[in-house]
């Protein structure tokens, strides 16, 4: 688990075909080697990795062909990429939940500079229309969470149907994190706020113990719960 405030950058490079050796560059390097340990996870990007070997400056760690099919990390050889290592317990969660798991690639559309901040619009490439649609544009909701190469972000603005977003990037963000060297048409990482996941899955269908049934549990639509009331939410651990 993460919480989407990048702790510094690294050089991306490819040792192989599922090999990744992530060196850092800038940021507070103690902060993420010191305690690093084999085995650890490590957010490059918004994808959660798994150190494999501890270097001097930085680590290796290996990426199946899947997160490698569903990220932009098998395409960006010699990449800067942001870094952030996993949540400990009792820290400071700052920014929100996010847990490394992206759920596909958007690509930047534009940059604005403003007397305060970047306004950077996110769209969705034509190839991953369909995955767009299904898993993240459901839960792009203005003045939700959502994050970007593993980046917490609030949504600024967004269509009805989430095929595009606008986030507003404060000044250290930008320059503390790779945001700074997107151009139009740049393919980052997406993670939708898997609270807002959750929440979608509860107001769609309700599951609950069925001893007449075959299978351990029960799927009864939200039909057939009725409203949706405090008391409602209480009964059922929401308050």
């Amino acid at each position: 688990m993460f919480t989407g405030l990048i702790q510094g950058l690294g050089k991306l490079e490819s040792l192989g075909s599922d090999r990744l050796q992530i060196r850092c560059v800038s940021g507070n390097t103690e902060a993420i080697l010191g305690d690093l340990a084999i085995g650890d996870s490590v957010a490059i990007d918004g994808v959660c990795l798994t150190a494999v070997e501890i270097l001097s400056q930085g680590f290796v760690a290996i990426a199946s062909p899947e997160t490698l099919s569903r990220s932009t990390l098998g395409q960006k050889p010699d990449a800067c990429v942001n870094i952030e290592t996993s949540l400990r317990a009792g820290s400071k969660l700052g920014g929100h939940f996010v847990t490394g798991h992206v759920d596909g690639i958007g690509n930047l559309v534009e940059s604005i500079a403003t007397a305060n901040a970047w306004e950077m619009t996110f769209t969705f490439p034509t190839a991953s229309a369909s995955i767009w649609q299904r898993q993240i544009a459901p839960y792009i909701v203005s003045k939700g969470s959502i994050a970007v190469n593993g980046i917490s972000l609030t949504v600024a603005d967004c269509d009805a149907d989430g095929n595009w977003f606008k986030v507003a990037v404060i000044p250290h963000s930008y320059s503390e994190t790779n945001l700074q060297n997107l151009k139009p048409g740049s393919w980052v990482n997406i993670e939708a706020d898997i609270l807002g996941k959750y929440a979608a899955k509860f107001l769609r269908s309700s599951f609950k113990l069925s001893p007449n049934s075959s299978s351990l549990w029960e799927e009864t639509t939200v039909s057939n719960l009725g409203e949706i009331t405090p008391d409602f939410l209480a009964e059922h651990g929401f308050i």
